[in-house]
């Protein structure tokens, strides 16, 4: 094999993975919000999960790309591992579709694809036709470089290159074959690709089928390795899926032993006609089948045998993120599904400290008043690295739809921080009232008391209509209610107010801190209701106070 073949060989193998990935990229642009949403419907029946993983996996061409999404969700809580289980043993049978095509070499329509796919993604209007073009010409592009890496000038001339065949004989060894998939795999970083290499080796006769066994297996386990390299210092719910991957892939060295004891061998030779790309397509695809068969039904022990290796770490700070894992940002839906987890995780901070805050008030305590600090600091840490870390998603390729979504956070974070601080206000205003022995009136308590309740109920509204996603005009002219009526008792206590001061009912002193906590109160309303204008799905319809 000259210089020449070999340089005609990486330039098909070029092809082929550039193919695959821009194919792939597309199929997520036009897809993934779609699979996001199938998945996230996702039911605890391992079945159901099953054949949604090898639906999603197939529609969006990389086991590797819909664990990665998994382990996003993990870490969102979207979903717990049981279920996530059942949807990675389905993804890697979902991927053996690139095999099969490659099998029946539909590599004849490939210049078309090219010539459709390149017209639309040059000249499509609109962007979703742009994906489309993409998806076409990556598919194109995909074969293109499959026939141009087995022919004649390339692959071809190894069926009679007597050094491959005395090479292939020296490695027809079972724990050979297996460590040179791994590492074929392991730097073409991709099955599918590794897969798409084996079978054109088949199709020309460098590979024969006892020792392809061996590197489809060797292919499959090292398919885990760029999961395994994510999972490296990120959460352990992350670690968890890449262990479940890595136990379904591992399980096939077990299976070999029934292409010798069985007639499993001659089978595969007979239904193939001979062909050695459809030789390998078939094994890849009953191995991972019979895999998956035998996994299914002990998704409970997979799932306990991860949580014993991978145990729970115990942070010694408060500040970290629960949900974002920065080791996993390869899958941006995913990613928008923590930071979304993550600003939930601040509301709640937000809301437990102001209702602390002001039942501290209502009963001159500052028994909380070690708790609101920490709960303040860990709430103004999450409002800066979450920023900053939207910042770094939004820099990247994601769609209008999460782009969108990523818009609002910012103004719900800087809402919530702001309420944070006013939280706080309100912890110092009942410390000077507390340390400096002020006298209120009852009336001017209840006055609080009920501009209180009237406040968090208008926080509590908006925070779930912005969990859910969802503000109809019916509940925001309720809203928006609350926020004319916490407006009027502001005014009326202030007025009140006035009224105690000239009857000499109240000190000059404890006046200015009772009108002070009256506009931290009011000023929370009005936040609250900016948060709520987040779940609205009109984009201009932010409204910030």
């Amino acid at each position: 094999m000259g210089i020449n073949n070999i340089i005609n060989l990486l330039g098909g193998l070029g092809l082929f993975l550039f193919g695959m990935k821009y194919m792939s990229d597309g199929l997520n642009q036009v897809a993934g919000s779609k699979m996001k949403n199938l998945l996230e419907k996702l039911t605890r029946n391992r079945f159901k999960g099953f054949l949604l993983g090898v639906l999603v996996t197939a529609v969006i061409q990389s086991s590797s790309a819909t664990t990665v999404m998994l382990m996003g969700f993990l870490n969102a809580g979207v979903m717990d591992l049981a279920q996530a289980t059942g949807v990675i043993i389905g993804s890697n049978i979902g991927t053996t579709i690139t095999a099969v095509l490659i099998a029946i070499d539909v590599s004849a329509i490939a210049p078309i694809c090219i010539v459709i796919g390149a017209a639309l993604a040059l000249f499509g209007k609109k962007q979703k036709q742009k994906y489309i073009g993409q998806i076409i010409l990556g598919f194109g592009i995909l074969f293109f470089g499959l026939k141009y890496m087995s022919g004649e000038n390339a692959m071809g001339v190894l069926k009679s290159d007597a050094g491959f065949q005395s090479l292939l004989t020296r490695f027809n060894n079972p724990i050979l074959g297996i460590l040179i998939g791994i590492a074929v795999c392991s730097v073409l970083q991709s099955s599918s690709a590794a897969i798409g290499v084996l079978q054109m080796l088949a199709l020309s006769g460098g590979v024969p089928l006892n020792l392809a066994i061996y590197l489809i297996i060797g292919i499959n386990i090292g398919s885990v390795t760029p999961l395994l390299l994510s999972a490296i210092g990120a959460k352990t719910n992350a670690k968890r899926a890449a262990f479940v991957y890595f136990i379904f892939n591992f399980i096939l060295i077990f299976l070999t032993p029934l292409a010798y004891v069985t007639p499993f061998l001659n089978w595969v030779e007979n239904v193939s006609g001979g062909n050695g790309s459809v030789q390998v397509a078939i094994c890849h695809i009953l191995f991972k089948v019979i895999s998956a068969l035998v996994l299914l039904p002990f998704v409970p022990q997979i799932v306990k045998l991860s949580e014993m290796v991978f145990k729970p770490k115990e942070h010694e700070s408060a500040m970290h993120f629960q949900f974002i894992d920065k080791k996993i940002t390869e899958n941006t839906t995913a990613t928008v599904l923590q930071i979304g987890s993550e600003v939930e995780r601040m509301a709640k901070l937000v809301r437990g400290n102001f209702v602390l805050a002001c039942e501290g008030y209502l009963n001159k305590s500052l028994e909380n008043e070690a708790e609101i600090r920490d709960n303040e600091e860990l709430i103004n840490w999450l409002n800066h690295n979450i920023s900053d870390f939207m910042v770094t998603v939004c820099s990247q390729k994601i769609a209008a739809e999460d782009s969108e979504y990523i818009g609002k956070l910012f103004h719900v974070i800087t809402d919530l921080e702001r309420i944070g601080d006013h939280a706080e206000n309100i912890l110092n205003r009942t410390k000077v009232v507390v340390e400096g022995a002020m006298e209120f009136s009852d009336k001017s308590y209840e006055e609080v008391k009920c501009l209180y309740e009237t406040v968090l109920e208008l926080l509590d509204r908006s925070l779930g209509a912005f969990v859910n996603k969802k503000l109809p005009d019916i509940e925001e002219h309720k809203l928006h209610a609350l926020e004319n009526r916490i407006d009027d008792l502001t005014l009326q206590a202030q007025d009140n107010h006035v009224q105690r001061l000239k009857e000499k009912q109240c000190h000059t002193s404890s006046g200015v801190v009772y009108t002070k906590l009256l506009q931290d109160l009011e000023r929370v309303g009005d936040h609250s209701y900016n948060i709520a204008w987040a779940a609205r799905k009109d984009k201009n319809l932010i409204r910030q106070i």
